[in-house]
């Protein structure tokens, strides 16, 4: 038999797991529509006639969607199902935290370790010169396109 503060304990711990499995979908095709640009009404369009912008507002204010509804969500905004389905706000906020450090350290040591490996004099003087040889020949271009049209206005 399981003493009393351990009971507790794992209860807590179930609680804990079954609040970790709660994923608004709703939200999470709120979340994809905004990053990937797209309007409640051009989500609706892609949806169909029988879809406007207020029952787009309503799905997603909704926990869970039903699956079929739910694909079909999910090509219209181009992602997988099971990205909507498992998307965790907290879980993804977590990792960026966790990976993240010191933004202002990492940035003057990367500042400090570039190193540029072209001159930009040189391309300059390249670009130049690409636009002297392209101007030499639309010069000679018009060169002989003058040349054709005398011989032209001769011969009549």
């Amino acid at each position: 038999m399981i003493p009393a503060p351990q009971i507790l304990y794992l209860g807590c711990i179930n609680a804990i797991s079954m609040q970790d499995k709660t994923i608004h979908q709703g939200r999470n095709v709120k979340r994809f529509r905004e990053m990937l640009g797209i309007k409640q009404e051009a989500l609706a369009f892609e949806l169909g006639d029988d879809w406007s912008q207020k029952k787009i507002s309503l799905l997603e204010a909704r926990e869970t969607i039903e699956p079929d509804l739910l694909e079909q969500i999910a090509r219209a905004l181009k992602v997988p199902k099971e990205a909507i389905e498992n998307f965790d706000e907290k879980k993804a906020i977590n990792i960026i935290s966790n990976t993240f450090h010191d933004f202002k350290d990492n940035a003057i040591a990367s500042a400090m370790n570039y190193q540029c490996n072209f001159n930009p004099l040189e391309k300059l003087i390249e670009a130049m010169e690409e636009n002297k040889q392209l101007y030499e020949r639309l010069l000679q271009a018009e060169r002989e396109k003058n040349e054709l049209l005398q011989r032209m206005v001769g011969m009549q």
